[in-house]
């Protein structure tokens, strides 16, 4: 008996109670006291007659807590779970109205008891559900059960790590009056294809929820910046939500991207001046719907610094894909029309009242469309040779494609006069024709509208139109400068801006063998400059040119010798400090240890690889904006400087890491180890190894480390700290015998949430034998998201 009802237990309709013993569970047919032991009797449901779990007021253990045993994932498979049940139409149904009473838990989390993203339910079926339940990873939170507090348990770990709960495959996936618990990588039916969430609640941080769900009446707690890594086909909707905003400085909803929909949503935020925005780096072709919502009691304008990409539905008929309002006010959120797709699925039943609206209001409010896309055939285009065709596409919610109709299409204004359009199949297509007479390559945006409000853009990339190579009116020719540096000197047989590619190398010979690349053009402005390093001593430099000029194809290459062996005498003074411009640094793969030469190759792939393993670009994240060297998952980049004697070295290095929280690396025991006094050759010397662990999830260790043929010791006590964050500047020294180290950044954030035993700047010191040793140094990465690597400096003693 529940709630006054009788449930009538059998084949489909099991009851659950953890407080029964073995022996009295195995009293009765269909009455279980744990989860797994059901696992093995569950048959498929239908959507008539589910097959039910009634779960009594308890915390299940879906994996054992105190089983030491790492879990990992089976054969081809990338994350390890709980349980895995294959079983269509399966309810959970917690036999309790607060949600927080009947649990389902478990505790395991990346790195910290799973390899891989450890997730607790892997569904396999249609129709799963679950009404009053908690699914809760407690890896990184405590579970307080007041029910029976000596049910409750402490986190597993403070630091936060990736702690899922359920993946799915199926379709018309509910959760009602569900409550959905941990922090990073929640994943609450991740995978399903139509999922409502009504009444539920979520606590998360990054990449968490699902991508295809309606959110209705729920609330959320977002504990960091982008609770969505990416929303796929027509996106993810929340109805009437409340949102808790514990973020700082500004509240996303998407990392990656994807279409979000928001509609009458009153957001609570910490900080007053919250900034709420789609993505921290909008896509200018994608855009997003909004309606009646709010912030602190205020009304709400999401992503306000990128306009274009919100669709203000106020006064557009779009909006009645989501809302109904009735001649009295009333508000009828229409979850029909989203959820229908081709079978007419109505989990909230509310069909019979959408239809007497239509009726009522002269209005079609079902089968309305919410998404507008747009393909290319090409969006690479030359003025005068190309052409590029876009292809309308109209979905409703649920990915269900219907026959677009009074597509309007339109260049945005600054695109205006850089191509031309010609609408195509009564609209549904439209051409593109380019028309660019400037110098350089413009970025086109064709938007495509409905009259409902539906908006969507093309990106193209139009060139004026391309000429043929310039010639040489002089040829190159090469001479030192007497400066210091080598100079290259030309002239193009044209007046336009010269672009030309230039790559410079030392060989061994004046015949140009064994070419070793060191220095390169970026960004199209030519290398005609190379300034000399004590490295370059000795050796015949070549520049390789490649004509360009800013509307031109790229020539061939033309190559000229140093004629002789650059004289040591032609190397400026100063050898003692080292300062390279990464913007000019060749950065190709250079697997061998050669003095006054940079090493550049992956970390796991020591002897040759195809794909770079550093190069130089823009970060992105916690270092948006940014340039610098960066590395793919890892990269070692190594100095070794001219045969000497070397003891006291000073290095001073500016990073800015991808992830902003001060975590540093995509998960522990990830890290960066800066190399001082180090031979690559032996692999053997000194570094300040700066790790994400498992004590904090906003904080790395800073730890002295030592080589000895590849072998790694720590050495020392590790200092936690909070402050490796963009910019963050690291100072790495020996000096008679004394190693240290201090770290520091620029960047504001409050340091004093911190645990005391996280401090904001490092300080270590250690004494180490006073004699000869290598004076190379480096970095060995192994982190997973990247570090801009932005300046670095040292200096021999």
């Amino acid at each position: 008996m529940y709630g006054g009802d009788t449930i009538t237990l059998g084949p489909r309709a099991f009851f659950i109670d953890g407080q029964l013993s073995d022996a009295e569970a195995a009293g009765y047919p269909w009455v279980f006291n744990s989860v797994q032991s059901v696992a093995q009797q569950l048959s498929d449901g239908t959507e008539a007659q589910p097959m039910t779990l009634y779960l009594a007021p308890w915390v299940y253990w879906i994996d054992d807590p105190d089983d030491p045993a790492i879990r990992i994932p089976e054969e081809g498979e990338r994350a390890p779970y709980g349980m895995k049940i294959r079983c269509a139409w399966l309810h959970f149904y917690g036999l309790n109205r607060h949600p927080e009473n009947v649990v389902l838990a478990c505790n395991r989390g990346q790195t910290i008891g799973a390899q891989g993203n450890f997730t607790m339910f892997r569904f396999y079926g249609d129709g799963t559900g679950s009404e009053n339940v908690t699914f809760g990873n407690y890896c990184n939170i405590d579970l307080e059960f007041p029910l029976k507090p000596a049910l409750g348990r402490a986190k597993r770990a403070a630091a936060i790590v990736q702690a899922q709960l359920i993946h799915c495959d199926g379709d018309k996936i509910v959760a009602r009056n569900t409550r959905f618990v941990s922090r990073l990588n929640l994943c609450p039916f991740v995978g399903g294809k139509r999922v409502l969430f009504d009444r539920c609640h979520f606590e998360c941080t990054d990449d968490a929820l699902c991508s295809t769900g309606v959110y209705l009446n729920s609330s959320f707690d977002f504990y960091s910046s982008k609770p969505f890594y990416i929303t796929r086909g027509t996106g993810a909707v929340l109805l009437h939500c409340d949102v808790h905003a514990i973020t700082r400085n500004a509240q996303y909803f998407v990392k990656a991207s994807g279409q979000v929909a928001v509609v009458d949503t009153r957001f609570r935020a910490d900080d007053n001046n919250l900034y709420i925005g789609w993505r921290d780096q909008p896509l200018l072709f994608n855009r997003n719907y909004q309606f009646g919502n709010s912030i602190n009691g205020r009304p709400l304008f999401i992503g306000p610094n990128d306009p274009v990409c919100t669709v203000d539905m106020t006064g557009k008929s779009i909006l009645d894909a989501y809302r109904i309002e009735d001649e009295n006010g009333a508000v009828l959120y229409n979850t029909y029309n989203l959820l229908k797709g081709t079978d007419d699925w109505d989990p909230m039943r509310i069909k019979d009242r959408v239809l007497r609206a239509e009726q009522a209001q002269g209005k079609r409010f079902s089968g309305l469309p919410t998404q507008l896309l747009l393909s290319c055939d090409n969006c690479t285009l030359e003025t005068g040779k190309d052409t590029a065709t876009l292809s309308a596409q109209l979905v409703c919610f649920g990915n269900v494609e219907i026959q677009p109709e009074n597509i309007h299409w339109r260049l945005s204004p600054e695109s205006a006069g850089l191509a031309t359009l010609h609408i195509l199949d009564g609209g549904r297509q439209c051409r593109v024709i380019p028309s660019n007479t400037g110098l350089t390559t413009r970025e086109v945006y064709a938007i495509a509208s409905t009259p409902s409000g539906l908006e969507f853009a093309a990106v193209l990339t139009v060139s004026p139109a391309i000429l043929p190579a310039p010639a040489f009116r002089e040829p190159p020719r090469i001479a030192l400068t007497g400066k210091g540096a080598v100079r290259i000197d030309y002239l193009l047989d044209t007046e336009l801006e010269d672009q030309s590619r230039i790559t410079w190398y030392r060989c061994s010979d004046r015949l140009g063998s064994n070419p070793v690349q060191v220095a390169v053009s970026r960004f199209d402005k030519p290398l005609n400059v190379y300034p000399l390093s004590t490295g370059d001593a000795g050796y015949f430099l070549k520049a390789a040119i490649a004509p360009k000029h800013i509307c031109s194809k790229q020539g061939g290459v033309v190559e000229v010798m140093l004629p002789e062996p650059v004289p040591a005498s032609a190397i400026p003074a100063g050898w003692r400090i080292l300062h390279p411009d990464f913007s000019i640094l060749s950065t190709a793969n250079q697997n061998e240890v050669l003095p006054g030469f940079w090493t550049w190759r992956r970390v796991e792939d020591m002897e040759t690889s195809l794909e770079a393993a550093w190069y130089y670009g823009e970060g992105r994240d916690g270092a948006q904006g940014i340039s610098g060297l960066l590395q793919g998952r890892s990269g070692f980049m190594f100095y070794t400087p001219v045969k000497g004697a070397y003891t006291d070295m000073d290095l001073i290095l500016q990073v800015a890491p991808f992830k902003s929280a001060g975590q540093g690396f995509s998960v522990a025991p990830l890290y960066m180890d800066v190399l001082l006094n180090f031979d690559a050759e032996t692999m053997s010397g000194y570094g300040l190894r700066i790790e994400r662990t498992t004590k904090y999830g906003n904080a790395v260790d800073f730890v002295f480390v030592r080589y000895r043929n590849g072998e790694v010791t720590r050495v020392g006590d590790p200092v936690s700290t909070s402050c490796y964050r963009t910019h963050c500047t690291i100072r790495f020294s020996t000096d008679r015998g004394i190693l240290s180290a201090h770290a520091s950044t620029d960047a504001e954030y409050d340091a004093s949430a911190y645990p005391a035993a996280v401090l904001p700047a490092v300080d270590l010191r250690m004494e180490v034998p006073d004699e000869n040793r290598p004076g190379g140094f480096g970095i060995m990465y192994n982190g997973g998201a990247p570090t801009v690597v932005t300046d670095l400096q040292v200096e021999w003693r």
